[in-house]
């Protein structure tokens, strides 16, 4: 089970109730220090240091790179969570050019996912579907997504996490559409509001500590993911979730033409082409 964003908040709270349950991890996180603290924290609960691999989501070449390496050290990967994100500023673009919050929340893990969908299909078999899990947030519903620009500079770092959240979830639909043939099960979840390292600069975000009721802690956040990860049944390709039910999206992030035309910008800005696509799904 792969997981990113995993060195804090949801992610490390996830690993170590998986840990718990005795799953077998592959942590990725971007600082080096909290990388290492969460082995810690996972080898801890589970017994065994879980492989672990740092990568810098708003660099689109290291995400190529872990994702080589990645593939070459697990012949399957039964679950993969698309979990790392950021709030971050609008003033500077990636080395890539896009938007940062749009490129780590979505662009960064549409391309990673990519990359180990060979692996995700092979794991796919009679014990089970493989599942690709996007953590997603209610924000979606006031995205401003251009879904055939998708790395566009915006205006305002809230606006651009809406945007990467109205993208997680159109991600979500797409793949169901086109993966579903290889029993490979993409599902998105909000988590809730999350007391945690994310968003601590935001105003919005600091209300935790004021209106501590309104806030949830990483470890109740993860519940959802966790379910997704290990439920044995009812899990719809394409669905969305919140405290272990269905739960409403906007039309807008539900689209299945915008999710289409998004698919096909986002390949295009990750530069991952046609070659690639065709090889990944077994045609020609």
């Amino acid at each position: 089970m792969v997981i990113t964003g995993a060195s804090s908040g949801i992610g490390l709270a996830a690993a170590v109730e998986l840990a718990r349950r005795g799953d077998d991890l592959v942590l990725l996180g971007r600082d080096p220090g909290r990388l290492q603290r969460a082995v810690q924290a996972v080898r801890e609960v589970g017994g065994s240091s879980p492989a672990a691999y740092r990568a810098d989501f708003a660099v689109l070449d290291e995400v190529r790179e872990v994702g080589a390496k990645i593939a070459a050290d697990r012949e399957r990967i039964h679950v993969l969570v698309n979990n790392a994100g950021q709030l971050a500023s609008v003033r500077r673009l990636t080395v890539d050019g896009f938007d940062p919050t749009m490129q780590t929340n979505h662009l960064a893990g549409f391309l990673l996912t990519h990359l180990l969908l060979d692996r995700l299909r092979a794991a796919a078999g009679a014990e089970g579907p493989a599942r690709v899990i996007t953590t997603g947030s209610a924000a979606e519903a006031w995205g401003t997504l251009d879904v055939r620009r998708p790395g566009r500079r915006q205006f305002s770092r809230w606006l651009a996490y809406g945007a990467s959240k109205q993208a997680n979830l159109l991600f979500t639909v797409e793949a169901a559409r086109r993966w579903s043939t290889y029993r490979i099960v993409p599902t998105c979840f909000f988590p809730g509001l999350i007391r945690s390292r994310f968003g601590r600069r935001s105003p919005v975000f600091s209300l935790a500590g004021l209106v501590p009721v309104l806030f949830r802690t990483p470890a109740e956040g993860a519940g959802t993911l966790v379910w997704l990860a290990r439920e044995p049944r009812g899990l719809v390709p394409g669905g969305y979730f919140a405290w272990q039910r269905p739960f409403v999206a906007t039309g807008r992030s539900t689209s299945a033409e915008r999710a289409r035309l998004l698919w096909e910008s986002s390949l295009a800005a990750v530069r991952y082409g046609a070659e690639g696509e065709r090889s990944v799904r077994g045609v020609g």
